[in-house]
């Protein structure tokens, strides 16, 4: 081990991005994965970068979006997630969505093939008391050094529910009831406009659809544990028991979409299919995450038109997903503050999504990366989408009430001049990404 030594724990989105950045940077980095000699519920592989839910990096626009946003900042640093994903990209219309497998295998690669990046396979239970690290183990930390994360703390661990959807081989469709279209037929080009596969419902398919819901086994949960579920990622069971209209009005919104087989008839709702992969055989169900039983899904699914003779790839699922109390814990470079030799990145730091983990792994690669070289990197303006977020989670947050958040611009601070409500949205959020770009780039040029 020599001064300049970086530990990275976790090998996902945070802790790759992590170890690109550091790297690249000059410092030696050492990758510790206890995948695949410990495995965990939602992973399939040891492979780096995995993507075990949804594999939609959501919107592209950086312009008007929030998430579209943070791409943009993360291109612009060099971001290994953002150029690999650029490169396995899929058509999703609006979205920036990839082949997970391509991706993965790019990824781990990339990384085993940087002279600057070791490996070290097994899995850590404890948190060291020297040397530099960073804990980027996401939503499925071992149970081991959760128990040794809260001894720490000296607070209980912070958990919610992260659920799975399904995913469906293309050929099983039937095709004359599904169709190939992107909502408001999104997209530059006419594979990104026919995206999606959609299959269209009633209202009596719908109405026997959520009471089959209900009505369906679910997973049970092991005693003590309370569902605390991220909105972003509810299961489909959870949202109609919220209300029966709750599904139409969300995953299963019927419009901007025409029905090609019977354009006259205008759909009571409609299930979408993102496509999964390059080769177009596989499809996941947008928004489908679910915490029923194997069987049950198998069942429930097959009512949903289009999709009688449905094959599963991968039936969906339930995980716990763990998280910090940050705003209690962490400091702005994101060290434990009982513990400054150790920083946290990624899901586990309480930012949801693939896109806003990587960022806060591209962060604490850089931050752990100029104090071993002796210098002092501060975050970004909160202006920017990352130091937004990065301030949310290190102070910005109530901490009572902390919980897993994805980007948005309701974490910005606010712009003068401009009017609010709705019919100014459009005008605020552009303001939001070009003051956010300009503030990133001096950023970015502060280090050089």
């Amino acid at each position: 081990m020599t001064e300049r030594t970086l530990h990275i724990v976790g090998g996902g989105m945070a802790g790759s991005e992590a170890a690109w950045q550091a790297a690249n940077l000059g410092v030696k980095v050492v990758l510790h994965e206890m995948r695949p000699e410990v495995e965990t519920f939602a992973h399939q592989s040891g492979k780096f970068g995995e993507m075990v839910c949804s594999n939609s990096f959501r919107s592209d626009d950086d312009e008007q979006n929030a998430v579209g946003l943070l791409h943009w900042e993360m291109r612009a640093a060099g971001g290994l997630i953002m150029a690999t994903a650029d490169k396995f990209k899929l058509p999703a219309g609006g979205a920036l969505a990839v082949d997970r497998d391509a991706f993965a295998d790019h990824i781990t690669a990339t990384l085993m093939a940087h002279p600057n990046i070791s490996v070290s396979y097994g899995e850590i239970t404890e948190l060291p008391s020297e040397g530099t690290w960073i804990f980027a183990t996401g939503p499925l930390t071992s149970p081991a050094l959760g128990e040794a994360i809260a001894r720490e703390t000296g607070a209980d661990r912070l958990a919610f529910f992260d659920a799975i959807a399904p995913i469906v081989y293309a050929e099983s469709v039937d095709m004359n009831v599904a169709w190939l279209q992107s909502r408001y037929d999104k997209g530059e080009t006419e594979e990104e406009q026919k995206a999606y596969l959609n299959c269209p419902m009633t209202k009596d398919e719908y109405e026997a659809f959520i009471d089959a819901l209900l009505a369906a086994e679910k997973t049970e949960f092991h005693e003590g544990e309370t569902a605390k579920y991220f909105d972003g990622c509810l299961p489909i069971e959870v949202m109609a028991e919220r209300g029966r209209e709750t599904l139409r009005h969300g995953p299963m919104k019927p419009i901007g979409l025409t029905n090609a087989h019977k354009p006259e008839e205008k759909a009571y709702a409609v299930v979408q299919l993102r496509r999964d992969n390059a080769l177009g055989t596989l499809y996941n169900i947008v928004g489908f995450q679910t915490k029923m039983k194997y069987g049950a899904q198998t069942e429930v699914f097959r009512m949903i038109p289009g999709l009688e003779n449905a094959r599963f790839a991968r039936l969906g699922g339930i995980h716990r997903n763990t998280f910090l109390n940050s705003p209690t814990l962490l400091d702005d470079q994101m060290r434990l503050k009982s513990r400054p030799n150790i920083r946290f990145a990624g899901q586990v730091t309480g930012v949801e999504g693939y896109v806003e983990s990587a960022a806060m792994g591209l962060l604490a690669g850089r931050m752990a990366a100029a104090e071993l070289m002796g210098r002092d990197l501060p975050p970004p303006p909160f202006t920017t989408a990352m130091g937004a977020l990065v301030n949310h989670i290190t102070g910005g947050a109530e901490a009572k009430t902390f919980q897993p958040m994805n980007v948005n611009f309701g974490l910005f601070p606010p712009l003068d001049g401009l009017r609010g409500g709705r019919k100014g949205r459009k005008e605020r959020y552009k303001g939001y990404t070009d003051r956010a770009k300009e503030d990133f780039s001096q950023w970015l040029e502060g280090q050089s």
